[in-house]
């Protein structure tokens, strides 16, 4: 059968180029769309394309620019963090349970910026306070596998930001806040005499000329820390040059930029849970179990980009981005590195009558890495797309394939996929398919049913990161295979109107399955055969190795990257956004509640095993109850806002960070010491809330007051990872 979807691809994607007539196509200027403002929610990440929300197929939560500035945020991870579905885990992010934690691993989540791919070229993971939010017109979380539109790296679902374009008025903004952190609950935590604060200045500007229109953006932001050693300074220019569409408004240009220099400091792991503000060693980058870090990095990219209607008014784009960050660690030079990628992508799409779209294209990327860390290495990865939308009256139908072609050095293609038949035929390429429906019920009411494949490939990282943080080794498997997986969903959403105010409640139940799923595993590892040890059934030369006596055992006790996992992840979403006048009072609403049944399909023993609570095969680092609220009121002047996040106990994690590692039973040795009295006494699960006050005066001008963990919750994302006491913060906006 995919044989034949194959071929239909094919067919599909011809027909982009020659089987359009002028009365079929859309529109046939690019300047009509340059200031429009559409007073309804309208997204473009899902199909790459203008479309209602309520007709995409698949679970989207929009996030509104003003949300991210009236909290305070300063970085993308904690804006993605507000939104029902999704939970962010020191640097990762998860959506409704597709991906646990394990530091250093690739995303299962793609970060689109102006939709091309932003991860890092080393270790396929998303830099968080690299994205110019300031200069978005919104984010876009699209939940699901999303592998035919953007290809690997997509497999549990889409976060979009596209920039906002200048209009005919100039516009002004600068925004200064200043933080302090408050006293954690627990005397013990508390290392600092004067408390840490952090600020940040932002500065945006949009023009539009006669024959060009550009922003401009800057950004300084400066973190003490509420960890020792954990302090972060950041500094950023970005934006974007356009020229007016040219040749009869059918050509458009574009050159958008980024770069950022910043130096961090990198906490791991704690020193004990009494003090777990305090890293392993005291914060002393000079001692061998020191977990602290500090590094000095540059994240720089550029994209240049072309839209143009031809005469059939086919509308082609073509996007392209040189993407290059360098980490330099000063605390450990043989842990720098960097990576240079280079993106390209050609799509054409048009109106086929009045029934529906077509959207067909080519990618490609090459990424070049060198670095002491890992050793240097080099990836290709093309892709040849296409995906039809068809409308019939209060019907959408949408269908879409990909063929992927992914190669890592000289090993072999991880690509490769074997169709079964009578003599087994192997492709080069992958094939990963779609197909949703929408259907409007009545007014308001909008039905939609979808299922979607996707697939994620080994990151350098992941296949040769060989190193030791603290008691931590990290051993290299470039054997690692890509992760697959599928995902489906049922869902319906149903408008609310009254006067000016506009309300949507969405439900949806989903099944997500995985394979392959790549985690970092607690592992004996022989160094001599460089390959993991089996405790319960030791080989010959495991058995040489373990009575040879030259080895220590922090020389062979750690992590390493397997195809550890096969799940399942099923369960129910609820989310209700709204937005305006109730009355005399403005009302804006975030809220979902997402219930997630996450479990493991591996039964191998020696997986199990690793389980810190063996008698379930829930997933580790995942929950079963998953709660976000945001909501503001503005009456004349005055607004009032209140955020809640909720998620239930994390019944399960890596049971080598509670127990002892060294079989010795004369010595011990703690990754983490004090975790499970930690946990058996932490075990509730976590509720954080946040408050803010604001007044706004001459039109021009907001203050505002912000408490962030209002009620002083100690609480973690992540083993070890005790988050921030309560912090006030005071904010000023100025927009012209």
């Amino acid at each position: 059968m995919k044989k034949h979807y194959i071929l239909l691809f094919f067919l599909i994607h011809v027909l982009c180029f020659w089987a359009q007539t002028p009365e079929n196509s859309g529109p046939d200027t690019l300047s009509e769309n340059l200031n429009t403002q559409d007073t309804r929610t309208i997204v473009v990440s899902a199909s790459k394309r203008r479309q209602k929300i309520e007709e995409v197929p698949v679970s989207m939560e929009v996030i509104k620019p003003q949300l991210i500035d009236h909290k305070g945020i300063t970085d993308l991870e904690q804006a993605v963090d507000q939104t029902p579905g999704v939970y962010t885990m020191d640097g990762q992010v998860s959506i409704r349970g597709g991906s646990g934690f394990a530091y250093g691993t690739g995303s299962r989540v793609l970060l689109l910026w102006n939709g091309m791919p932003l991860l890092s070229g080393y270790a396929g993971d998303t830099q968080w306070n690299a994205i110019p939010m300031e200069q978005a017109s919104q984010v876009e979380v699209l939940k699901g596998a999303s592998s035919v539109m953007y290809g690997s790296g997509a497999l549990n679902g889409i976060i979009a930001l596209s920039e906002k374009e200048p209009g005919l008025t100039p516009q002004t903004r600068i925004k200064l806040q200043n933080g302090i952190y408050g006293n954690p609950k627990r005397a013990s935590l508390k290392w600092w005499t004067a408390p840490p604060m952090n600020q940040q200045l932002e500065v945006y500007h949009s023009a539009l000329k006669e024959k060009f229109g550009y922003t401009i953006s800057t950004v300084g932001f400066h973190n003490d820390g509420y960890r020792i050693g954990e302090a972060e300074s950041r500094a950023r220019v970005s934006g974007t040059i356009f020229l007016k569409p040219l040749l009869q408004n059918r050509l458009k240009l574009s050159l958008g930029y980024n770069y950022q220099l910043q130096k961090t400091g990198s906490f791991l792991i704690w020193e004990s849970d009494s003090l777990a503000y305090t890293p392993s060693g005291y914060g002393d980058t000079t001692v061998g179990a020191s977990t602290l870090s500090y590094n000095f990095g540059q994240r720089l990219f550029i994209d240049p980009s072309v839209k143009y209607i031809d005469q059939k008014k086919n509308v082609h784009q073509l996007k392209t981005r040189l993407y290059w960050v360098d980490n330099e660690n000063l605390s450990n030079v043989n842990q720098s590195n960097a990576a240079t990628v280079a993106f390209l992508d050609y799509s054409c799409q048009n109106k086929i009558g009045s029934i529906g779209t077509l959207s067909s294209g080519i990618s490609g990327i090459h990424n070049q890495v060198n670095s002491l860390l890992f050793g240097n290495h080099q990836s290709v990865n093309y892709a040849a797309y296409s995906q039809l939308d068809l409308h019939y009256r209060k019907l959408d139908i949408t269908a879409g394939v990909r063929l992927e072609y992914f190669k890592m050095d000289q090993l072999t293609p991880d690509s490769k996929y074997s169709i079964p038949t009578k003599d087994t035929l192997t492709l080069p390429v992958y094939p990963v398919f779609r197909t949703g429906l929408h259907y409007e019920l009545k007014p308001f009411t909008h039905l939609r049913a979808s299922i979607g494949q996707g697939i994620r490939y080994p990151s350098v990282a992941e296949r040769f990161t060989q190193t030791s943080v603290g008691a931590l080794n990290i051993f290299p498997n470039p054997s690692l295979r890509p992760e697959a997986g599928w995902a489906a969903e049922i869902g319906i959403k149903q408008g609310i109107k009254i006067g000016s105010w506009k309300a949507m409640f969405d439900m949806a139940l989903f099944v997500n399955q995985y394979s392959n799923m790549m985690e970092f595993s607690f592992i004996y590892y022989n160094p001599i055969s460089q390959q993991p040890l089996n405790p319960l059934n030791p080989s010959p030369a495991d058995i040489e190795f373990l009575t040879s006596g030259n080895y220590n055992v922090s020389d062979w006790v750690g992590f390493q990257a397997q195809n550890a996992e096969k799940a399942r992840i099923s369960g129910l979403d609820l989310s209700f956004n709204s937005m305006g006048k109730l009355g005399n009072v403005e009302l804006i609403t975030l809220m979902g509640y997402t219930y997630m049944n996450p479990i493991s399909l591996n039964t191998n023993p020696l997986y199990v095993a690793n389980f810190s609570d063996t008698t379930t095969n829930m997933l580790k680092y995942r929950f079963k109850h998953l709660a976000k609220a945001d909501i503001e009121a503005g009456y004349q002047n005055w607004s009032i806002g209140f955020s809640a996040r909720y998620n239930s106990f994390m019944r399960n994690i890596d049971r080598v960070f509670e127990d002892d590692v060294d079989p010795s039973p004369i010595s011990s040795v703690y990754i983490l010491p004090g975790l499970k009295a930690y946990r058996q006494k932490y075990n509730q699960g976590n509720l954080v809330l946040d408050f803010r006050l604001a007044y706004e005066f001459q039109e021009k001008y907001r203050l505002s007051f912000i408490v962030n963990n209002f009620l002083n919750a100690e609480y973690a994302t992540r083993p070890g990872d005790i988050q921030a006491p309560r912090n006030f913060i005071v904010q000023i906006q100025a927009k012209f």
